[in-house]
């Protein structure tokens, strides 16, 4: 059993007393240190650093997050470096914030790792921006996992103004100010009422107006200081009194009104998710997707178990017992196993142009030898995977374009043929195109996100061609 600690941060938040609560039930910490009302958010982060720990692992909680189902189990079992938790936030739908799993060796290393000078993504993500910096020597990704966490219901309207005068700050790259955007035209408000979304619209904007896009990293860092201020100003000129103290019970009637909520009491009746697509085809962007869904699924994994299970023909994984699903490879030379084994279960098949994936293969591949020499133990596991994927999908260890072709086209006429019959358990997708959760969410029979769909990697790389390539034909004819 782990030794785990909890950080509490809290902010005057009015969830903050039934959150701390919820928290302490379903992490069962060994200890719990408190952060109370430490601003700005780089000093909280200098202090949650500073505390001397004795765990494997440290939850870092905010006060705007109730937690409402066990986490220990998880926590005890886990052996990741970091994983970021899904929530269910009031303003911007499934996402992963507000609740942080890492373990001791990463938050030391985060403690001494120097903090960059004049660096905006330090002053906007300081957390974010330490674990990052942190865990790239160290060769570790985050991992994610979804639970039922309601993050930013029920806040004041002095916390929802600030919360998102920030995040229109941190909102000013071309792809979070599209999320922004997104989320903003889901927000339904009645005219003349008041509440959180109205006080959210109008932070946004008050954050637009007060701070140029010119604007210094220190000019930045002094307005986010002064967002206590700002709030109570702006609250008083609207002539807007706030919400009293909020309680146990005023959480139990909202989730008794909202029962059947994505992500409340479904666990054990959700099928099992399994991507067929090849590599290169969008499978990381799937396996986010599906995350933002509320499936926990595994992109590719090269853990010992999964390897002695598939290589011993034993389809009743270890690794899905607690996860909903696979994607990438790993599942291709065994979906009809898993199919009879995990009744109900929904397959996507992620296609691209074929072209266009064997340019992506041909640099993917390369570099990426099936034999080569290690001295990290768990380098062995991945190598074996790698060598024994890559014979039983493709045929061969490295990349050959005519072979790659004739697996390529083999593998669809296969997927469509084994499911001709069964439509409601098949969805192709075409990722790299630009389809998206008009078609995911709708085949899942979950709502769509407000936050865009996830474009990670070659996908992102193949809509940037795609969009280029009007202006290359332009070119060609100028």
């Amino acid at each position: 059993m782990a030794k785990v600690d909890l950080v509490f941060r809290q902010i005057d938040e009015r969830t903050r007393d039934v959150a701390l609560a919820l928290a302490q039930e379903h992490i069962r910490p060994e200890n719990t240190f408190i952060l109370n009302d430490v601003r700005p958010f780089t000093e909280c982060v200098n202090q949650m650093l500073s505390i001397e720990h004795d765990c494997d692992y440290v939850v870092y909680v905010d006060a705007d997050c109730l937690i409402l189902e066990d986490m220990r189990a998880f926590i005890d079992a886990c052996d990741a470096p970091y994983v970021d938790s899904y929530v269910s936030d009031r303003f911007r739908g499934r996402l992963h914030c507000g609740v942080h799993i890492t373990r001791i060796d990463v938050v030391r290393a985060m403690a001494a790792t120097k903090v960059p000078e004049n660096d905006l993504k330090y002053v906007l993500r300081p957390e974010s921006r330490l674990r990052n910096l942190a865990m790239k020597p160290m060769g570790a990704g985050k991992q994610f996992r979804n639970f039922d966490i309601l993050h930013d219901h029920f806040q004041s309207y002095h916390h929802v103004f600030m919360k998102y005068a920030l995040r229109q700050l941190r909102s000013r790259t071309k792809e979070q100010r599209q999320r922004l955007i997104r989320a903003m035209k889901a927000w339904k408000t009645e005219p003349g009422v008041m509440c959180d979304l109205t006080i959210a619209r109008h932070a946004v904007d008050f954050a637009s107006a007060s701070v140029p896009a010119s604007a210094t990293p220190q000019e930045v860092h002094e307005f986010i200081e002064a967002l206590p201020q700002h709030a109570t100003a702006e609250l008083a000129r609207m002539g807007i009194a706030d919400k009293g103290d909020f309680t146990r019970e005023e959480l139990d009637t909202w989730l008794s009104d909202n029962r059947n909520r994505v992500g409340y009491g479904q666990k054990a009746s959700k099928p099992k998710i399994f991507g067929l697509g090849l590599s290169r085809t969008g499978t990381r962007s799937l396996t986010s997707a599906l995350q933002m869904l509320g499936y926990d699924c595994s992109h590719y994994p090269i853990d010992e178990d999964t390897y002695v299970e598939l290589s011993n023909a034993q389809y009743d994984l270890t690794i899905l017992r607690d996860l909903d699903g696979l994607t990438d490879i790993t599942t291709i030379p065994f979906y009809p196993q898993f199919d009879k084994l995990y009744p109900g279960s929904k397959f996507v098949l992620t296609v691209r142009d074929r072209e266009s994936w064997l340019a992506s293969c041909a640099r993917h591949w390369y570099n990426r030898p099936a034999f080569k020499e290690f001295d990290d133990p768990d380098e062995d596991v991945h190598l074996r995977m790698r060598q024994f994927l890559r014979a039983a999908v493709y045929g061969c260890y490295n990349y050959d374009p005519e072979r790659f072709a004739a697996v390529y086209d083999a593998h669809v006429r296969s997927v469509m043929e084994y499911f001709k019959d069964r439509p409601e358990d098949l969805l192709i997708i075409d990722i790299c195109s630009g389809e998206g959760f008009g078609k995911l969410a709708e085949f899942l029979g979950r709502p769509v996100p407000a936050a865009p769909f996830p474009h990670n990697g070659a996908v992102m790389s193949a809509l940037m061609l795609a969009d280029a390539e009007p202006q290359r034909q332009a070119a060609r004819v100028a």
